[in-house]
């Protein structure tokens, strides 16, 4: 038998899944991995959240759309800790969005530990292309529209691309 905490924790896990990331509208906090606790009570609701970054410029929309979230769901008392440690891993996307990073035409991340196979590179190898699925690509920015992302093109398609940097 589920407690109320476990029914309010759950509940809001489902509205969380609703809130999209300001940088990739696609993916939902949840898909992104940052959302890494959520606990509720009589008191009230606590959700942990780890930025992609400590330097994530979307920080702030994000705890904003996440406590508007929880507020029209019936959630009146929410607290947001970010937490630093451990520092988010790109391993933390969920498989399914790796699949709406591609099919919105962003290169999904390498898994890190598929990576470790490969010795350290400042230039990810193997980089394919989210629209026709050619490696044959080439890097023409190290940043795109975010930080965590670079810009390619595929030599075959020659359309651009994003891609989301393995962290």
């Amino acid at each position: 038998m589920m407690t109320s905490a476990q029914t309010a924790a759950d509940r809001a896990r489902s509205v969380l899944a609703t809130v999209m990331d300001p940088e990739v509208p696609v993916l939902s906090v949840c898909d992104l991995g940052i959302v890494r606790e959520v606990t509720g009570d009589a008191s009230g609701l606590s959700v942990v959240v780890t930025p992609t970054y400590s330097g994530c410029p979307a920080t702030e929309v994000i705890s904003e759309s996440i406590r508007a979230a929880l507020a029209s769901a019936g959630f009146d008392q929410v607290s947001i800790e970010m937490r630093f440690s451990p520092a988010w891993t790109t391993d933390w996307i969920s498989e399914e969005a790796l699949a709406k990073l591609k099919d919105y035409g962003i290169a999904p991340p390498m898994r890190l530990d598929a990576a470790e196979a490969q010795p350290l590179r400042f230039q990810p190898r193997n980089v394919s292309c989210p629209r026709c699925s050619s490696s044959q690509t080439e890097r023409l920015s190290a940043f795109g529209s975010t930080a965590c992302k670079s810009l390619y093109r595929c030599k075959s398609c020659r359309e651009p691309f994003e891609h989301f940097k393995p962290i």
